[in-house]
């Protein structure tokens, strides 16, 4: 059993109970970690905020990465409030409607930078903004998430494949940026879940089923799992591991 008793981090992306955000937070908390939690906007604090006090996350920030300066405030409440920070995952990810649902070849470039933006670059404005709380204790993790469209071309996933494919690139490149000073960063890739982002993908269901049938593990991965491995690479299982992309899809990654 992972052991995080001790640790303090930050989960970004949590939307409402069925998040892959929410099953990392419910694993770092049931591994012993203190979290930290963001909340979009106060639309939304209405689903995350029972999330939170649920699994005892505190405290609760807001943060919509595409308003100038929140972001920042949160590392800075942080610094006030901890002083240091021991890992963070970043599970935000989003593309305007229409640009998702067309073809890669006619995605708009106002809608193609904005996936960009909040879906990679936000990843890397909290790598930096992280590092310095994270070399107060001597390093720690990066988390992103990814998915199997990012490196294979997955039918009706459309744009976010190069955007995921950017973020796996990001991961990597700041591995070996802020490996030296104990940070290690990996990309989590889960196969088809059934959250509330990805129903923005154009006939996602039948994409779920399409893996459910197939997969070699014959079950589907559950936001438990995705959580399981994040406390895993967080603990001291993944000190000697940096730079990972690592498939939770019950083995579907193997499938040509």
């Amino acid at each position: 059993m992972t052991d995080l008793t001790g640790q303090r981090g930050l989960v970004l992306g949590i939307a409402n109970d069925a998040s892959i955000a929410t099953g990392c937070a419910a694993a770092f908390r049931a591994a012993g970690a203190e979290v930290a939690v963001t909340c979009l906007n106060e639309k939304a604090r209405r689903f995350v905020g029972p999330v939170a006090e649920r699994l005892g996350c505190a405290p609760m920030l807001d943060c919509d990465v595409r308003e100038a300066g929140q972001l920042e405030a949160v590392f800075a409440a942080l610094d006030a409030q901890w002083g240091g920070l021991d890992f963070l995952l970043h599970a935000i990810a989003f593309a305007p409607r229409d640009d998702l649902h067309g073809r890669v070849a006619d995605c708009s470039a106002a809608g193609f930078g904005m996936a960009m933006d909040v879906s990679v670059h936000s990843f890397i404005r909290c790598a930096r903004l992280a590092e310095p709380l994270l070399r107060r204790r001597g390093g720690g993790t990066l988390l992103t998430v990814s998915f199997y469209g990012g490196e294979r071309v997955v039918e009706h996933y459309n744009m976010m494949g190069p955007v995921k494919a950017a973020l796996e690139s990001v991961t990597r490149y700041l591995a070996a940026e802020m490996g030296p000073s104990g940070i290690r960063v990996h990309a989590i890739s889960p196969g088809p879940i059934a959250t509330r982002a990805a129903s923005g993908i154009d006939r996602f269901d039948e994409m779920l089923e399409r893996a459910a049938a197939t997969v070699p593990a014959l079950g589907l991965a559950r936001i438990e799992d995705v959580g399981a491995a994040a406390a895993f690479l967080v603990g001291q299982g993944g000190a000697r591991l940096n730079g990972l992309v690592l498939p939770v899809d019950g083995g579907q990654h193997v499938l040509a």
